[in-house]
């Protein structure tokens, strides 16, 4: 299960505040459609990473989720199969 639920909705995290959650990341996985993609943040990668996190609103994809030391964004079946196993 999550570490922690945010909604979205009302807390709308633009490219900064994106970062700073990614960035503690030791794994992330950015689920879209039927691919995954999955990234160690680092500097040296960062504005990949945003590009693939940020909608075309330049805001955090939906769902975003952290559990541990591991985040997840956007939705993939498998990739949510996961996080709950």
């Amino acid at each position: 299960m999550t570490d922690e639920i945010e909604d979205a909705r009302k807390n709308v995290i633009k490219a900064d505040g994106a970062w700073e959650i990614i960035a503690k990341a030791k794994s992330l996985s950015v689920g879209r459609g039927k691919k995954i993609q999955t990234f160690v943040p680092d500097e040296e990668n960062k504005e990949e990473i945003l590009k693939v996190c940020l909608g075309r609103t330049g805001n955090l994809r939906a769902p975003t989720a952290r559990s541990g030391k591991q985040v997840y964004i956007g939705f993939n079946e498998e990739m949510y199969r996961e996080l709950t196993a």
